[in-house]
């Protein structure tokens, strides 16, 4: 019985030691994405200094794109940039 105690021990330290550090990596994930979402802003309308995707696409089927991601994400995401794929 004693063999057992020991090997339920183990476990529970492994297991303790694996969420705490799955738990610091999304936690520290998430404040990545923050700070990096709140320092690197580009102005709204131009991408690298190239025309705008507005003016590249026809406005209906820009306001589908958008409308199409809107409803998909639930409101979530935006449409940043639309390039032609090869």
């Amino acid at each position: 019985m004693n063999d057992f105690g020991i090997a339920f021990q183990l476990l529970g330290i492994g297991m303790t030691t694996v969420f705490i550090i799955l738990s610091l990596v999304v936690v520290i994930g998430n404040l990545i994405i923050r700070v990096v979402n709140r320092l690197v802003l580009e102005e709204k309308g131009t991408v690298k200094g190239r025309e705008t995707s507005e003016s590249l696409i026809d406005k209906k089927k820009l306001s589908a794109i958008m409308a199409a991601v809107n409803i998909a994400t639930n409101g979530k995401a935006t449409v940043v940039d639309i390039t032609k794929a090869n």
